[in-house]
């Protein structure tokens, strides 16, 4: 989640040599001042208990008490992310820092945390007079997490739905928290702020009521179909669908009015977001005016527009799709088979036909994807065969969408599939297992689990315990019987992940292993004092960010790494550019106007590095050109990253941004699917 391009090359003596002549008289022109050894100590021991989810008291206290405002951050971000509520009592003191950037780190921990206690003091930091600045920005964001409705009205009231003058920033990011609050947001306040005359206090209220799917909302969505700010119509784009509609018993019709125009805007992101609207109505007659957009100049909206006509079905999405077919770009092509293959299954099966016996796994995998559309169960149970276990697992995956849980036909394939050498065909065969619980299963899912101890990732070892789980909680004989032939059997995980998945689901394995923290993380404190000393104590001296260049087959991007948010992160992936991990790797998910998603040496988006990396949630938000950490769940990272398109604030707070785009921003558009990284280096 490794192929490298050629480089030049040199013997160990003459690199050796070239670095004395060279490097040397650089790298001392170019360090940095010596960092004071006794913040290295500290830094090192707060990253460590962050990295372990372990609350050492005596390190996060001595943190926040630190002279350097930069470590008391650290601190404050760590007491959340280690997720122990004890973190309460030292953080809520930090909310009276006399440093602003203090005060935002600990409100923003105190969300992480999730604890009732903090509301209080963190309606105070909203009151506090003088300017609004990030701390009371965060401290509303912590109040949407920990679900403060009262306060929330509170916050509200403090700006006014009519006028033209920006709201007070409280007031404004209540309205983009506000989604935050589900069933409880003030949906009525929502919907009045939509009228205001600042076009982003517009954007925010939009944005949450399109999150929320509320019905009261869905008229004043269609309405702003037609606001005079570009960026307003796009969001009320992404909010409307029609369910909504028919939950809301708007017609439809003065929706697909407004839509309608917005295919033939100036900006790609808009016509993404109203194909995406447009095809919630699976109207075969809208698809005339859909199919001019597979020929946008926007590979994006191209795409996009594929999937919808798939979506419209009907013989003129089908007309529209089928010359796409033979498309020379591999995200065009990939598409059209799709899309054909949903507006017609038996078009689908002969398109996806063609490329069932590539010689490239990619094609094969497409052929499944193909398949899946069309709902060709034989085809896809034809593919179990296949040579590449990309190719299995995409097909197992399809087979997995498509046949009931109930339907008992794919019991036998699957376990057999237990004993396949690829990881991911093993992760999804016990997937699979797990939907219809059977004893007699447990054998077969305990030697997965052993088999997957050597693996590169541990999602098939997840997986044949989450389906275990299943079992035991399916019948007191499962129970015992899951508990005799495996609990009693296995030795205690020193994978944090499976201790963590086994305290949630299979309570003997609970009790028999213990509490899933503290994480061996594998790192020795010499590890966090090279983090520290090297990247975050300078970084925190306010030397400049590391950057790195990506080269792809669409032009370059420059990506200025964030150290002070995400210190381990930084290094881990800094560490796998020096590796050349990324070189010659391809773009394995793009999403138009959602992102694009790299770093997967298998390119299927099951692979990784070999480790996994603990989250680093931090206050950046996700804005264009973001660069975040792609997980499976909570604290999952390691090699895979995404970069936004476009500005994602639910993704805020959980997913660790590590990056932005710097330079370059304009490639990020004309990436596709299948793409090549060319190199990452410095």
């Amino acid at each position: 989640m490794t192929c490298s391009t050629p480089r030049r090359t040199l013997s160990a003596s003459s690199c050796a040599l070239l670095f004395l002549l060279i490097g040397w008289p650089r790298a001392l022109s170019a360090q940095q001042p010596p960092v004071d050894e006794a913040v290295v100590t500290q830094l090192a021991a707060i990253l460590a208990a962050a990295d372990a989810r372990t609350l050492d008291a005596a390190a996060l206290r001595d943190g926040l008490g630190h002279p350097d405002p930069g470590v008391r951050r650290q601190a404050a971000l760590a007491a959340g992310r280690i997720g122990d509520p004890a973190a309460v009592d030292l953080l809520i003191p930090a909310l009276r820092d006399s440093v602003a950037a203090v005060q935002a780190a600990a409100a923003f921990a105190l969300g992480l945390l999730e604890d009732d206690r903090a509301i209080d003091p963190l309606l105070q930091l909203t009151r506090a007079g003088g300017t609004q600045g990030p701390p009371q920005v965060e401290a509303v964001t912590a109040l949407a997490k920990i679900g403060a409705v009262a306060g929330f009205a509170e916050i509200l009231a403090t700006g006014s739905a009519g006028g033209g003058t920006p709201l007070p920033p409280v007031a404004s990011a209540a309205l983009l928290e506000a989604w935050r609050l589900g069933p409880r947001a003030p949906v009525a306040e929502l919907v009045a702020f939509t009228d205001h005359g600042d076009w982003l206090t517009r954007w925010r209220a939009l944005y949450s009521l399109g999150r929320l799917r509320a019905p009261r909302g869905a008229a004043r969505l269609v309405a702003a179909l037609t606001d005079r700010e570009p960026a307003v119509r796009t969001i009320a784009a992404r909010g409307i669908s029609k369910a909504l509609l028919d939950s809301a018993r708007v017609d439809p019709r003065a929706a697909i009015d407004g839509l309608r125009p917005l295919l033939d805007a100036p900006n790609p992101h808009l016509r993404i977001n109203a194909l995406r609207a447009l095809a919630t109505f699976r109207d075969s007659s809208l698809a005339a005016v859909v199919a001019p957009l597979v020929a946008d100049r926007d590979l994006g909206v191209a795409v996009q527009a594929e999937t919808t006509l798939g979506v419209l079905r009907g013989a003129a999405a089908l007309q529209a799709l089928r010359p796409r077919l033979t498309s020379t770009s591999f995200a065009l092509r990939r598409q059209a088979a799709i899309a054909v293959a949903q507006a017609d299954s038996g078009a689908g099966v002969a398109a996806a036909a063609a490329f069932g016996g590539d010689a490239d796994w990619r094609w094969r995998s497409v052929a499944a994807e193909a398949y899946g559309a069309a709902r060709a169960r034989d085809r896809l149970e034809a593919q179990l065969a296949d040579a590449d276990g990309r190719v299995v697992a995409q097909a197992l995956q399809a087979l997995q969408r498509i046949v009931a849980a109930a339907d008992t036909g794919l019991r036998a394939r699957a376990l057999g599939l237990l004993a396949h050498e690829d990881p991911a065909v093993r992760a999804t065969a016990a997937q699979l297992l797990g939907r219809q619980p059977d004893v007699a299963d447990v054998d077969g899912l305990v030697a997965a689990y052993r088999r997957a101890e050597s693996d590169p990732f541990n999602d098939a070892r997840l997986a044949a315990l989450a389906a275990l789980g299943a079992i035991a909680g399916s019948s007191p004989t499962g129970r015992l019987r899951v508990a005799s032939s495996f609990v009693a059997a296995v030795p205690r995980p020193d994978d944090y992940l499976v201790r963590r998945l086994a305290a949630g689901t299979l309570p003997d394995a609970r009790d028999a292993w213990g509490p899933a923290t503290p994480i061996a993380t594998g790192r020795t404190v010499a590890d966090y004092r090279d983090v520290a000393r090297r990247w975050l104590a300078p970084a925190l001296l306010g030397q400049p960010n590391p950057r790195v260049i990506l080269e792809t087959d669409r032009g370059a991007l420059e990506i200025e790494l964030l150290v002070a948010e995400a210190p381990l992160t930084v290094a881990a992936f800094l560490g796998l550019v020096e590796r050349r991990f990324f070189d010659g790797t391809r773009w394995h998910r793009v999403v138009p106007n959602f992102v694009v998603q790299d770093g997967d040496p298998r390119g299927d988006g099951w692979g990784g590095p070999g480790f996994v990396l603990r989250d680093e949630i931090n206050p950046t938000r996700y804005e264009t050109g973001a660069v975040g950490m792609a997980l499976s769940g909570p604290d999952t990272g390691g090699s895979q990253y995404f970069i936004t398109h476009s500005a994602q604030p639910h993704l805020d707070g959980i997913y660790t941004i590590f990056g932005r785009v710097a330079g370059g921003g304009s490639t990020l558009g004309d990436i596709g699917l299948g793409d090549r990284i060319r190199s990452i280096h410095r």
